[in-house]
């Protein structure tokens, strides 16, 4: 595990895990975990690259583009990495273009 004291992020398609800061997106803990290949795009919601699904937890979430993240697709918990800080623990599956990279061996 790497990072701050803030919240665990479980990344349930290869069981890794890392701490998020209390202020910190997801994907900016994710980058800054160094598993090599991570597609960090604009970190700001509108190239969708980092999209995610949240199968637990809580996050706060900045606006998203809705040509990447629908509405049918924020309601069932499919966000971007680059605008969701997480409230709690959250365990997270990846759905996105870098999901390539999260099937590779760390």
């Amino acid at each position: 595990m790497c990072g701050p004291e803030g919240h665990r992020v479980l990344v349930t398609d290869t069981g890794e895990s890392f701490v998020c800061g209390e202020a910190e997106t997801a994907l900016n803990a994710l980058a800054r975990c160094g598993r090599r290949g991570i597609p960090v795009g604009c970190r700001g919601g509108g190239c969708g690259v980092c999209k995610v699904q949240v199968l637990q937890g809580q996050y706060q979430a900045r606006p998203m583009s809705r040509s990447h993240v629908s509405e049918d697709d924020e309601a069932s918990h499919q966000v971007l990495a680059c605008c969701i800080v997480p409230q709690t623990d959250l365990q997270l599956r990846v759905i996105g273009r870098m999901r390539k990279v999260w099937q590779a061996p760390a």
